[in-house]
């Protein structure tokens, strides 16, 4: 099946990269370009796209308002947002507007491909920094940090190896630092294939459905250190 998606961004050499990308997928379809989020809706309704692919700074109208319009209008529709912001309170800020997925502009193809596969498949895929920067606040919060209560001491780490492979929690421990997938590959020396089967098992295993949630759940199992 073809996947159908509409890119939105203000910058045409950036969007026109952004195009030929997806258009190596053979399976992926850019159907329609904008340059402004006030064109979002009316390019959503002409073309009934999988996928919108929206800048989160753009000048009318922003990425997190144009999504928030859209998801008031089509409540199935699956926005990635790109940003060059990797700060939690603009991550948490889109995901509340309904965006299934969160990219920095630093990312590489691979990450593109995978975030458009992962959200037209109904999960939420955000950029590995961007993991990493959430579940260190979400561990923050989770330990009671902040006022004046400081740092907890570090938890004993116990690998879920009644669940995983010991290299599947090497690949968990990995996600949650924030490593991409060629990243993981070039540290643990497999291929990026052998990897995306690695994660694959990992979330069917952990009954989660993208590689936020199994660092989520990780953390709050203790299976991985954050650091």
């Amino acid at each position: 099946m073809t996947t159908k998606i509409v890119i939105i961004d203000d910058h045409q050499l950036f969007r026109e990269g952004v195009k030929r990308i997806l258009e190596f997928e053979k399976s992926f379809q850019v159907v329609a370009e904008g340059d402004d989020g006030s064109e979002a809706l009316g390019l959503v309704q002409e073309n009934l796209p999988d996928v919108v692919i929206m800048d989160i700074n753009m000048p009318q109208m922003n990425g997190v308002e144009a999504t928030r319009e859209l998801i008031e209008k089509y409540p199935d529709t699956k926005v990635i947002i790109l940003s060059i912001h990797d700060d939690e309170n603009y991550v948490t800020h889109a995901l509340k507007t309904g965006a299934r997925g969160y990219l920095l502009k630093e990312m590489d193809a691979d990450a593109l491909i995978e975030a458009v596969r992962v959200v037209a498949d109904g999960g939420s895929y955000l950029h590995p920094k961007v993991t990493h920067n959430l579940v260190n606040e979400y561990r923050k919060l989770a330990a009671g940090v902040g006022g004046g209560g400081g740092y907890m001491p570090t938890l004993e780490i116990r690998r879920p190896l009644h669940l995983l492979t010991r290299r599947e929690c090497e690949v968990l421990q990995m996600l949650a630092d924030g490593k991409s997938n060629r990243g993981i590959g070039e540290a643990l020396f497999i291929s990026e294939k052998t990897v995306k089967n690695h994660v694959s098992n990992i979330l069917q295993k952990m009954n989660v459905n993208d590689r936020t949630q199994a660092v989520v759940v990780a953390i709050k199992n203790g299976w991985v250190e954050v650091r």
